[in-house]
């Protein structure tokens, strides 16, 4: 929970507003500050930073945006929750240069604040808070990671894909986790990192491989069906061997080819090699699926579509997170899952944490959805607990006329018990 904030705006009346409000939301310490400058010079002065950064856009000498920039110049990693009353298109290109920027901006909110808005922010962006107030990285090398792999520290979770309309878990996504014995968890986005730019990547993705398809078969020998959903790194589309491997794990492990999608991340796809082409059609020729993943944040979205034959399409999360207050962002996820169910293509929409956003995805079409508002990722053992409890919310789930009893029909692809 954050305990401290700093507001940042030329308004007295608006800055006493957010205090009062951050005190209302459970944020015991408070400071003000009237613009850029003097935000600067407290946070130089502050024995302890404070946990949060309320930020105003439109302020005299210092704007937001300029703030934004010092704070990165110096080396300063306070989560952000950007403030405004100007249109949601500016909020979205100020976040934008904040991830540039390496900043974590976990929110952008409209002026008059109120607590409401201020806790769906605070409570839908624990883990990017946690991972900025993480700073300084991890201390990790090479030589830890190899040495987990071999040990099997690390660890495989799965988030479930569920059917939009129907509320029926349809399969899961393999996402590899370590718990280091000494620093604890280790976010993935620094251990994949660190296996991407040593040799470690083909270890870690094929230990994932290996994992997610023993795990798959057992659920299979208890009578369920789920398909499973393995990120490959780009990197390893040049491997000539790849496919060979991939095929070997899993006819070892009995599990049917077309049960086991490989998502490939977009912007990888850019500049492909004729090697990493020919690996991605001798998937489908081996009857696995693929999935273009992060759609809409490459530089030639349309283009892969053609190129590729892709059988899944990820919307990413920023087109799908709170899509039910900004229209820009219905208009482009409309245009997505028409466009991929004239192709014939399933459709999974990241990042769903309300059910409005559920809602919408209803209203528009999509296939599956994944995300908090269903379930984070989790360990197996968890996740068949789950399963029992998430029988009794998903009736909640299901749209409007969706037809029938869902354990009586549900189908032979998903994870259910036959």
């Amino acid at each position: 929970m954050i305990a401290s904030a700093l507001v940042v705006d030329d308004s007295p009346v608006q800055r006493n507003h957010a205090l009062q409000l951050c005190h209302e939301v459970g944020i015991t310490t408070g400071y003000s500050a009237s613009n850029g400058h003097e935000a600067l010079g407290l946070l130089a002065g502050l024995a302890r930073q404070p946990e949060l950064l309320v930020v105003d856009l439109e302020m005299p000498t210092m704007d937001g945006s300029q703030l934004l920039e010092q704070l990165q110049k110096r080396g300063i990693k306070i989560p952000i929750l950007v403030v405004s009353s100007r249109e949601d298109a500016l909020l979205e290109l100020v976040k934008e240069m904040a991830r540039l920027l390496g900043l974590s901006v976990i929110g952008a909110l409209h002026k008059p604040l109120c607590a409401k808005a201020l806790r769906h922010a605070l409570s839908n962006s624990v883990g990017c808070v946690t991972q900025a107030l993480a700073q300084p990285a991890l201390p990790l090398n090479a030589k830890a990671l190899a040495s987990a792999i071999e040990r099997g520290e690390l660890g495989v979770h799965y988030q479930p894909k569920v059917d939009v309309q129907t509320g029926i878990v349809r399969g899961v996504e393999a996402l590899a986790r370590w718990t280091h014995p000494a620093l604890g968890r280790v976010p993935p986005v620094e251990f994949i990192r660190l296996a991407e730019q040593s040799s470690l990547i083909h270890a870690l993705t094929m230990w994932v491989v290996n994992e997610s398809m023993l795990q798959t078969a057992s659920w299979m020998a208890y009578g369920l069906h789920p398909s499973i959903a393995i990120n490959l790194s780009p990197l390893l589309l040049d491997r000539v061997e790849l496919v060979d491997e991939v095929v070997a794990a899993q006819q070892s492990h009995g599990v049917p080819a077309d049960r086991v999608l490989f998502e490939i991340t977009e912007s990888s796809l850019i500049s492909s090699k004729a090697v990493a082409v020919g690996a991605l059609a001798r998937l489908r020729l081996k009857g696995f699926g693929l999935s273009i993943d992060d759609y809409g944040t490459g530089f030639s979205s349309m283009q892969q579509l053609t190129r590729i034959p892709f059988t899944e399409l990820k919307i990413d999360r920023s087109f799908v997170h709170m899509a039910h207050e900004r229209r820009n962002l219905q208009v482009i996820l409309r245009s997505a899952l028409d466009m991929a169910s004239k192709l014939g293509i399933t459709t999974v929409a990241e990042g769903v944490e309300t059910m409005e956003d559920w809602r919408l995805l209803q209203r528009l079409g999509c296939s599956l959805g994944q995300g908090y508002l269903i379930a984070k990722p989790m360990c197996a053992s968890d996740l068949t607990a789950w399963l029992k409890e998430y029988r009794f919310r998903r009736t909640d789930l299901r749209a409007a006329g969706s037809a029938g009893d869902l354990d009586s029909h549900a189908p032979d692809d998903c994870l259910e018990r036959s």
